[in-house]
């Protein structure tokens, strides 16, 4: 008989956090004032994605002993700041590049798509009383939708300076969900 899952103190304070920081995620990408300039609109709606995994890594991080995923948790926590950074410095810039109202549905058709999935995954991501593994199935979703994201804004004429910073996503994410794979494997 399946007995149901009961979270011990620690996961469910872990758990309530990480919630709090989806649901502040979902209303930042959601809310995210919206142009004709793809380049800005990502820009704008990615900021709050990569703030929110900072704060889930500094969430796991006061709960986690392994050290890989403490290696991996600090890695997105450098990386995702810095791709922060790059995109302000890249926004004024970007936010000159326009786009025409047939690329702009598109793209924003295949991006609410792309988000949707991401929330879902995210939220309904196999919790258990190990913190480590239930953070690297609410991660890897996360980072599937910024890679995907990413490819999706790299299909239309965006502003040249935000290339580079997509690439970087594609690549950093796409390490980091290899990583957090094999170790959900070693688990």
């Amino acid at each position: 008989m399946f007995e149901p899952c009961s979270f011990d103190a620690s996961t469910k304070d872990y758990l309530t956090r990480f919630y709090e920081i989806l649901d502040r995620m979902i209303q930042g990408m959601e809310s995210a004032c919206l142009t004709d300039s793809i380049s800005q609109n990502f820009i704008v709606q990615m900021i709050p994605h990569h703030r929110a995994a900072i704060r889930m890594c500094e969430n796991v991080l006061k709960y986690t002993t392994c050290v890989p995923l403490r290696n991996i948790a600090s890695h997105i926590i450098t990386e995702q700041t810095k791709s922060i950074n790059d995109m302000l410095n890249a926004l004024p810039c970007c936010q000159l590049q326009t786009n025409s109202c047939q690329d702009l549905q598109l793209y924003r058709r295949r991006f609410q798509n792309i988000v949707h999935t991401m929330f879902q995954d995210m939220d309904t991501a196999r919790a258990t009383n190990n913190i480590s593994d239930t953070f690297m199935r609410e991660m890897i979703p996360h980072h599937k939708g910024a890679i995907r994201m990413s490819e999706n804004a790299l299909r239309y004429c965006i502003c040249q300076e935000l290339v580079p910073i997509l690439n970087a996503i594609i690549t950093s994410q796409q390490r980091g969900i290899e990583e957090m794979e094999q170790l959900l494997k070693c688990e």
